[in-house]
């Protein structure tokens, strides 16, 4: 060995060292939780309405629950809650009645006022999307979106089965019945506003001229106003010749709208939790609630970077200010609903269990490299240094290692595991995973042999570990952060009482929405929160 690189390595040495005596020392305990992030309402807003009382209701999918907001401060409380009121869209009825569309139980609820019992009209319709009433007779229209595609007549006396008047029609999504009995709405696969004679499943095309559009509603004065989902946009179509007009600029992942007898348009977007309201005499546009998350989930922390899984969007969160910087937003790229983020010095990876997806982003670029589909409910997924990507699927319990063109070589490094949740992997280079069944466990990569570090953990989720060594482990369903000990087991409490756990609806996985935990390199923790959008920082108390 020359001299010269003998002095080498005995630099890299002694700097490894000073390293190593540089970090933090376990604290003797942690400071209250402080908000980095603020919370926000409903996880995710979508189909809107105002009824005859004049009250704002807002639907929210992930969040399992309908909501009602006050039109002039903002506020807003869960109205009907989970799981009955998850709802993607609401109809007022012309009597008061109420619908909404469960979209992931494929069900449709009604209830004709607000003491009246509630009443399932419609079932086993997956995807159900939106809805409305024909104001002249009380007849019930519906749509299925993306998990089908079809537009049914609903019995609201629940008597009869649905009567199914066209399918295969390009995503019939947030519609609106006219004065005339005939359903007019997007398609949102086909960029067209349409019309729709619910008597014989005749369409007219009303305009072709939109990206994505998502929802329509009539004015009343001839006008069909129009969110596109895409680019941002709220616009205008005249009925009478099809003649669009741009409006008013707003931010992608628009989700729906609604129009009050006054003749405000409340706009809501699901990736800021936002409900905006614009005065189409004024051109007035007033933010009437939101947030700068809309469901995080998943975060990794890459020095004062946090990165965020928003399930509606990819963010990124200045750890010192909280500061939120948008990468993706849902329906202006290619993104996927993520649940879950992987971090690597050149690639993020982002793992969705909805879509049974892993996309991988080139961090120089922010373009997608790679997408893996057709994976079972993958709820977390690392990218490795080189280019292998490892996930984790809960519908399997096992581990994979995907390589290659296309990432078409796939080895399993470890199954049999009870509800995998989320992993990183430890300073001993040993994969430490969560299981939903209460454990966390630490895999050997290299013949998968698994060891039980503690268990008995109540639903834990996310999990990271701290500069000392140790693992902090979400347990959500005691609402609480641990810190355990690999060497024995042992554990503290770090915080308990917290706004995570959210309940999961009927036929979703137990983690639902992970609560995301990172841990500086200062061992500053950082988690978000499910329950109130929020995300949380937890200092080291010295």
């Amino acid at each position: 060995m020359n001299r010269t690189l003998t002095a080498a390595l005995l630099a890299l040495s002694l700097a490894l060292g000073a390293c190593t005596s540089m970090a933090p020392a376990r604290p003797a305990a942690w400071a209250a939780p402080e908000v980095l992030v603020a919370p926000s309402s409903f996880n995710g807003v979508h189909g809107l309405a105002v009824d005859g009382k004049g009250r704002l209701l807002a639907a929210s999918v992930v969040g399992n629950s309908l909501w009602e907001v006050n039109r002039q401060t903002g506020a807003a409380r869960v109205m009907i809650p989970a799981p009955e009121g998850q709802a993607d869209d609401i109809a007022v009825g012309p009597k008061g009645e109420l619908a909404w569309t469960n979209y992931l139980m494929g069900m449709i609820r009604y209830r004709e006022n607000d003491t009246a019992p509630m009443k399932v009209l419609a079932k086993d319709l997956p995807g159900l999307n939106s809805l409305d009433f024909d104001r002249r007779n009380g007849k019930l229209y519906a749509s299925q979106v993306f998990l089908g595609d079809a537009v049914w007549e609903i019995d609201v006396s629940g008597a009869a089965a649905p009567r199914l008047i066209a399918k295969d029609i390009g995503g019939f999504n947030g519609f609106e019945v006219g004065p005339d009995g005939m359903l007019y709405g997007p398609l949102w696969f086909k960029g067209q506003v349409v019309k729709i004679n619910p008597a014989n499943g005749v369409i007219t095309v009303i305009n072709s001229e939109f990206k994505i559009p998502a929802a329509a509603n009539l004015d009343g004065k001839g006008n069909l106003w129009v969110v596109d989902t895409n680019t941002g946009e709220l616009s205008k179509v005249e009925l009478a010749s099809g003649r669009k007009t741009v409006v008013k600029k707003l931010k992608p992942a628009i989700d729906n709208l609604a129009i009050s007898p006054e003749g405000t348009i409340y706009v809501a977007n699901m990736a800021d939790n936002s409900i905006e309201a614009f005065n189409p005499a004024t051109g007035e546009l007033r933010l009437l609630t939101g947030g700068k998350l809309a469901v995080p989930a998943g975060v990794k922390i890459d020095g004062n970077d946090l990165w965020v899984a928003d399930i509606f969007s990819f963010r990124k969160v200045d750890a010192r200010t909280g500061a939120v910087t948008d990468i993706f937003r849902m329906q202006s790229s290619d993104m996927e609903y993520p649940f879950a983020v992987g971090v690597s010095p050149t690639h993020f990876a982002l793992t969705s269990w909805f879509t049974g997806s892993v996309q991988l982003v080139d961090r120089s670029t922010l373009k997608t490299s790679a997408m893996i589909h057709g994976l079972k409910a993958p709820m977390d997924a690392i990218p490795m240094p080189d280019g292998s990507v490892i996930y984790v699927e809960i519908a399997t319990g096992s581990i994979t290692r995907a390589s290659g063109d296309k990432f078409a070589n796939k080895k399993v490094i470890a199954q049999g595991l009870t509800g995998p949740v989320q992993m990183v992997i430890g300073k001993d280079g040993a994969l430490y995973v969560t299981e939903a069944a209460g454990k966390l466990i630490r895999v050997n990569m290299a013949d998968g042999s698994k060891t039980t570090v503690a268990e008995g953990l109540a639903l834990p989720e996310g999990l990271a570990q701290t500069p000392w060594g140790s693992f902090v482990v979400a347990e959500t369903a005691a609402r609480r952060l641990t810190e355990i000990d690999p060497a024995n087991g042992s554990r503290r409490t770090v915080a308990e009482n917290l706004p995570i756990g959210l309940p999961a609806g009927p036929g979703m996985p137990p983690p639902y929405v992970v609560t995301g935990v990172a841990v500086g390199r200062d061992g500053t923790i950082y988690m978000t929160a499910d329950r109130n959008n929020a995300l949380y920082r937890i200092r080291p108390a010295r």
